[in-house]
């Protein structure tokens, strides 16, 4: 018997969780399998060769979910679809939870009617850590079970090749061996993206010509902005960035930077797992907690790095190269042990045995073969 397996990523990417089961499956090479990607027009170019794909939100990928033995996605899907009796949907999400999402954010009326839908189809939902499990079950109004197994994704970062991805990614983006890489990795705000006038582009909050007089050609700033607002960012011309907010995969970002600058992005959570530095750049830390999104829980009292309010005082933290000790060295202990205690390498073996325990494929198909 031929499983077949239906992948789906944020804004049909070949990525994310999806993509570390994905090749997780195709490496245990057991049983039959026939894996099928959802894409956009924009994306379908992207995926290797000899990858099945469809595009998202076609009849084509409504009868390919509905005759799914098992969908694996990492976001909520709002196409309409009916899951078959006896398949398996397994929601892998994208991200720790630092500010409230879906049922616990500020919601805007009928913005949530298609995700739940989508929801109610669930199986079973992935947890990154023990301190995330609660708050995304209770966000999502989610009975079913959560697993806490990490994310497959991150396997990478633990990885004996993580070195090599990194030199890689690092030749990729023109980056030298003597040259540190910061990755700036902001979240997006709700404000700029449901602005009803179309709203402004998203303007780098950093003075740019301050950080090129002062770090020369020994730093390269590497933007990565979230997909809500990648299409509107304001650089100006010849300015010290290298925008790479079209790379697939954040992990691998990761490995090739040597600190992050994030605000209240999950970035943090994952970034984490490498031990280098974060600088947190929340200079409207006040208007986001209280008006627009709210928090889990408190960012000053857990960040694993400075929290800097102003360009100034950011250029002086990325200056800084024991920046990482500028709070307790224990504090970034306690931010790993709390949020990345399962971000061990072996997610997504811990998947799969959920989804198909050891010899399940294989026994299937030796049934059919019997």
């Amino acid at each position: 018997m031929v499983v077949k397996v239906v992948y789906f990523t944020y804004r049909g990417l070949f990525a994310d969780n999806p993509r570390a089961v994905y090749e997780g499956l195709r490496a245990r090479g057991d049983g039959d399998v026939a894996h099928t990607w959802l894409c956009t027009a924009k994306t379908q170019g992207t995926f290797p060769p000899g990858v099945e794909t469809i595009l998202y939100g076609s009849p084509e990928a409504a009868a390919a979910l509905g005759a799914a033995d098992v969908v694996v996605a990492n976001d909520c899907m709002s196409m309409e679809w009916q899951k078959r009796p006896g398949a398996t949907y397994l929601q892998t999400w994208h991200g720790t939870p630092l500010k409230r999402i879906h049922h616990d954010a500020p919601v805007r009326p009928g913005w949530l009617d298609k995700p739940d839908r989508d929801v109610a189809r669930w199986d079973m939902l992935l947890s990154p850590n023990p301190a995330s499990t609660e708050r995304l079950r209770h966000a999502f109004r989610f009975g079913g079970p959560v697993h806490e197994t990490g994310y497959p994704r991150n396997d990478v970062l633990s990885s004996p090749k993580r070195d090599d991805v990194r030199a890689r990614v690092r030749a990729e983006l023109g980056i030298s061996d003597g040259t540190r890489a910061v990755l700036y990795a902001p979240t997006w705000r709700d404000d700029l993206v449901f602005d009803p006038t179309g709203g402004p582009d998203f303007e780098v909050p950093i003075d740019l010509s301050a950080f090129a007089d002062r770090f020369g050609a020994d730093h390269v700033l590497l933007m990565r902005l979230h997909s809500m607002i990648a299409g509107r960012i304001a650089v100006p011309p010849g300015a010290p960035v290298t925008n790479v907010s079209d790379r697939a995969e954040s992990a691998e970002l990761y490995l090739a930077a040597d600190m992050l600058i994030t605000d209240y992005s999950s970035a943090m959570f994952d970034f984490a797992v490498t031990g280098k530095p974060m600088v947190f750049y929340t200079y409207d830390l006040e208007h986001y907690r209280d008006d627009l999104r709210g928090f889990y829980f408190d960012l000053a009292e857990v960040a694993p790095g400075p929290l800097v309010r102003t360009s100034e005082e950011l250029i002086e933290a990325i200056a800084d190269t024991a920046v990482a000790a500028s709070e307790p060295a224990d504090r970034y202990a306690r931010f790993r042990d709390t949020f990345c205690s399962l971000e061990d390498g072996h997610a997504t073996d811990r998947v799969l045995d959920l989804l198909f325990p050891p010899g399940d494929l294989a026994g299937r198909s030796t049934m059919e073969r019997g």
